[in-house]
């Protein structure tokens, strides 16, 4: 969509690990330790890849194999210093209406599950027609 409407459309990416899968949180706060070597979306996307394989040495071998540095990715996992942002996305999802995921906002209408590209096409054209802007 960030190329189908450049300049039009902004992508916000919030966390939203559910309860029922124990290791999700761990694998969130993961992604953002990645995310502080630059690596956020390639480890998210092999999270996806992987699921639910969440153990901590799953975790680990994620990081090796995209080459962040094991020493700085275990000290950031072990300190917990994302785990308040994530809590802090899944109280802003709860207080929006969160209950699954992935669900998506489009300037304020919710997609709730894996949609056809050509809804989110749709929707966004919506949005940017009501806005005034053409594609």
């Amino acid at each position: 969509m960030l190329t189908q409407f450049p300049g039009a459309v902004r992508l916000v990416y919030k966390d939203f690990p559910l309860d029922f899968h124990k290791d999700a949180r761990p694998a969130a706060e993961a992604a953002r330790c990645a995310g502080e070597h630059g690596l956020f979306w390639e480890y998210h996307d092999l999270l996806f890849v992987a699921q639910p394989a969440f153990s901590r040495d799953d975790l680990m071998s994620y990081a090796a194999r995209l080459g962040v540095p094991r020493d700085a990715f275990a000290a950031c996992l072990d300190s917990g210093r994302h785990r308040e942002p994530v809590t802090a996305d899944v109280k802003e999802g709860r207080a929006v209406g969160v209950t699954a995921t992935p669900t998506f906002f489009i300037n304020g209408r919710k997609l709730v599950g894996s949609q056809p590209f050509e809804n989110f096409r749709q929707v966004i054209q919506d949005a940017l027609d009501q806005a005034g802007a053409k594609k």
